[in-house]
């Protein structure tokens, strides 16, 4: 059985996200729970929110009434890019220089190990 969470519209890089979200593919969830308090990046504290609704997800299932927590793995975990939300800043000389802030979308499929 598996549940899937999907955080879309996320502001932070898929660079960044992915760094994080490597250390917790194919892992227990306790254990994914501990490697992400320990991780000192904010995407860290993103993926434990998007972590804790798969989880949620899979135990409120009609399947998963007999489910514990200790039986769940992190299944599957990715990063896709979103939609860049495009900003100009003023430069020297009259001139202008985009910024873009770059979006993901996490999707966090968790099941029975």
């Amino acid at each position: 059985m598996e549940a899937v969470a999907i955080a879309k519209y996320v502001r932070i890089s898929p660079r960044k996200t992915r760094q994080v979200i490597d250390l917790i593919r194919g892992k227990d969830v306790n254990e994914a729970y501990a490697i992400l308090k320990a991780t000192p990046r904010k995407a860290s504290r993103l993926i434990e929110k998007t972590l804790h609704s798969a989880v949620a997800n899979a135990l409120h299932r009609e399947e998963g009434k007999d489910l514990d927590v200790d039986d769940l793995a992190v299944v599957r975990a990715t990063v896709d890019e979103g939609p860049i939300v495009k900003r100009y800043r003023p430069r020297a000389m009259g001139r202008a220089s985009r910024i873009r802030h770059r979006t993901s979308h996490i999707t966090i499929v968790v099941g029975t190990s």
